[in-house]
Protein backbone atom coordinates (compact mmCIF):
# COMPACT_ATOMS: atom_id res chain seq x y z
CA UNK A 1 0.00 0.00 0.00
CA UNK A 2 1.33 3.61 -0.89
CA UNK A 3 1.41 6.10 1.94
CA UNK A 4 0.20 9.77 0.46
CA UNK A 5 2.39 12.24 2.09
CA UNK A 6 1.50 16.14 1.87
CA UNK A 7 3.15 19.55 3.09
CA UNK A 8 0.83 20.47 5.98
CA UNK A 9 -0.42 24.09 5.33
CA UNK A 10 0.75 24.93 8.60
CA UNK A 11 4.40 24.44 9.06
CA UNK A 12 4.93 23.45 5.45
CA UNK A 13 6.42 20.13 6.62
CA UNK A 14 5.48 16.62 5.24
CA UNK A 15 2.35 15.27 6.93
CA UNK A 16 0.24 12.16 6.41
CA UNK A 17 -3.02 11.36 7.82
CA UNK A 18 -3.73 7.63 8.72
CA UNK A 19 -6.19 5.90 6.50
CA UNK A 20 -7.69 4.02 9.64
CA UNK A 21 -7.90 6.45 12.40
CA UNK A 22 -7.36 10.06 10.54
CA UNK A 23 -4.98 11.41 13.21
CA UNK A 24 -2.66 13.35 11.13
CA UNK A 25 1.45 13.22 12.00
CA UNK A 26 3.33 16.14 10.76
CA UNK A 27 7.02 15.65 10.75
CA UNK A 28 8.73 18.09 13.06
CA UNK A 29 12.30 18.72 14.11
CA UNK A 30 12.97 16.68 17.67
CA UNK A 31 10.29 14.00 16.70
CA UNK A 32 7.01 13.90 14.32
CA UNK A 33 3.73 15.73 16.15
CA UNK A 34 0.41 14.09 15.91
CA UNK A 35 -2.49 16.07 15.80
CA UNK A 36 -5.57 14.60 17.13
CA UNK A 37 -9.16 15.34 16.52
CA UNK A 38 -9.37 16.84 20.15
CA UNK A 39 -6.95 17.91 22.43
CA UNK A 40 -3.23 18.96 22.45
CA UNK A 41 -0.68 17.36 19.82
CA UNK A 42 1.28 14.18 21.08
CA UNK A 43 3.75 11.41 19.76
CA UNK A 44 3.47 8.77 17.58
CA UNK A 45 4.20 6.93 21.37
CA UNK A 46 1.20 8.60 22.66
CA UNK A 47 -1.19 7.53 19.48
CA UNK A 48 0.22 3.62 19.92
CA UNK A 49 -0.60 4.15 23.45
CA UNK A 50 -4.02 5.01 22.74
CA UNK A 51 -5.12 3.94 19.20
CA UNK A 52 -2.88 1.73 17.30
CA UNK A 53 -2.27 -1.21 19.56
CA UNK A 54 -5.55 -1.86 20.28
CA UNK A 55 -6.61 -1.45 16.25
CA UNK A 56 -4.09 -3.37 14.51
CA UNK A 57 -5.23 -2.94 11.07
CA UNK A 58 -3.67 -2.75 7.73
CA UNK A 59 -2.18 0.46 6.74
CA UNK A 60 -1.97 1.85 10.08
CA UNK A 61 0.89 4.41 9.51
CA UNK A 62 1.89 4.34 13.25
CA UNK A 63 3.16 0.31 12.96
CA UNK A 64 7.17 1.23 13.03
CA UNK A 65 8.34 0.41 16.27
CA UNK A 66 11.12 2.41 15.67
CA UNK A 67 9.51 5.54 15.29
CA UNK A 68 6.82 4.94 17.62
CA UNK A 69 9.93 4.86 20.28
CA UNK A 70 9.10 4.90 24.12
CA UNK A 71 5.77 5.00 25.53
CA UNK A 72 5.40 7.04 29.14
CA UNK A 73 2.87 6.61 31.74
CA UNK A 74 1.49 9.46 30.78
CA UNK A 75 0.75 8.17 27.41
CA UNK A 76 -1.99 5.67 27.58
CA UNK A 77 -5.93 7.11 28.15
CA UNK A 78 -6.98 8.19 31.80
CA UNK A 79 -10.52 9.14 32.23
CA UNK A 80 -10.94 12.17 34.72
Amino acid sequence: MTQKIWLDKMTNEPSQVCPICGVKIVKAPGGDRVLFSVGAPGTRARLWARVCQFVKKPGCINSDPALIGETKPTDPYRPQ
